[in-house]
């Protein structure tokens, strides 16, 4: 990257890293879990605040050798010199064009750099500048006000027909995942659809890397999900269990062993007060991370690995993830069908709570149990 930024330098033009770090370390925190995250980016970004290196290269190369131990999600923060002096700390006039893959971890920053009544830290001397973002992060706080693509119109979700069928929903998790089962799900809005029908409930997360603490918040979720599946006054329950994500992306592989063993032992308390109560429990994923925690460095891929030498693995996996029904009544089981897909999940969650399934959604993945006549 940087020596493509030199290429585009000519004349007037001047590209360069400017500042970086670990994403879990600095600038990306989501779901307000830590403000002191995003606060250590906006310093390094904007007042040039951080360890100085030549370049983004040598702090990346300098940082692994003196911890081999470290991931480049929690690199501390760097910033970039030349002459002596911060290579581009953001100023009065500037542009700025964020972009990142996801939402949830765009808000916060971007709320530090365009709001005028801003009480979570001491900006300082916060400069004045035009602030963009590639979409609009969240329609209802109507962050961004500026942005380069509208949004897409993301109606007709779950909750939507939820709600709309008069069905209660209890909703849990920890800080971590709370907007995965809240503002994801509703189409990426914030708050309620229907407060009268709802209760959400964030577990605030432990703010320590995540393989000191594998077990995370797993044990306090089924708490609350256990006690509002025996209440019996909701119709759907809905929860993240997020150790196998987290502790899965340290690749720490003792840590993320405990962190399956405390998700598994959570699931098996769920499944009993299931049970009990009556009612139907479904359990998927959105997608695979401690499944595979080791692979081969790549010639030049891996800075800190010999090629063809394991290291740890820390990014999503590809493979297929499960998705498994238990039904008491032994009435119902899940279509085995070659492609079945996650996008099934919400016409499958209507099914079993008797609605139809919308026009535009894929089909349930809910079918009748197949007796020994059918086999």
């Amino acid at each position: 990257l940087e020596d493509r930024l030199a290429q585009l330098s000519q004349g007037e033009l001047d590209y360069a890293i400017a500042s970086g770090g670990g994403r879990m370390r600095i600038t990306m925190d989501r779901y307000e879990a830590d403000w002191a995250m995003v606060e250590r980016g906006y310093r390094a970004h904007v007042h040039g605040e951080g360890r100085a290196f030549a370049s983004a290269s040598e702090a990346v190369k300098t940082l692994y050798v003196e911890d081999p131990e470290t991931d480049d999600q929690w690199l501390e923060p760097f910033i970039c010199v030349r002459d002596g002096e911060p290579l581009g700390p953001i100023c009065d006039g500037d542009a700025v064009l964020f972009f990142n893959f996801r939402g949830d971890r765009a808000i916060e920053i971007s709320t530090a750099l365009e709001a005028t009544d801003f009480t979570h830290f001491d900006r300082g001397d916060a400069p004045k500048v035009y602030f963009a973002g590639m979409m609009q992060y969240d329609g209802d706080l109507q962050l961004p006000r500026h942005f380069l693509v509208s949004p897409p119109a993301i109606d007709r979700t779950m909750g939507e027909y939820l709600v709309a069928s008069g069905l209660r929903s209890f909703v849990v998790s920890e800080t971590q995942k709370y907007g995965h089962v809240t503002y994801f799900f509703n189409g990426n809005r914030s708050g309620y659809l229907d407060p009268s029908l709802e209760r959400y409930v964030e577990i605030p997360s432990d703010n320590i890397p995540f393989d000191q603490r594998p077990w995370m918040k797993a044990a306090e979720i089924t708490d609350s999900a256990i006690e509002a599946i025996l209440e019996g006054a909701w119709d759907h329950i809905r929860l993240n269990l997020a150790n196998g994500d987290m502790v899965g992306h340290t690749g720490n592989l003792e840590a993320t062993r405990l962190a399956v063993s405390a998700v598994d032992h959570c699931v098996e308390r769920l499944e009993k007060a299931v049970r009990e109560a009556g009612g139907v429990l479904l359990v998927t994923a959105d997608h695979g991370n401690a499944d595979e925690m080791w692979m081969r460095a790549k010639k030049g891929g891996v800075l800190k690995s010999e090629e063809g030498s394991p290291v740890a693995r820390t990014s999503h996996t590809l493979h297929p993830v499960p998705a498994i029904l238990v039904d008491p009544t032994g009435t119902r089981t899940l279509s085995a069908g070659q492609h079945a897909s996650i996008a099934q999940i919400g016409a499958t969650v209507l099914a079993l709570l008797g609605l139809e399934t919308p026009e535009g959604y894929l089909p349930s993945l809910a079918i009748p149990t197949p007796s020994w006549r059918d086999a």
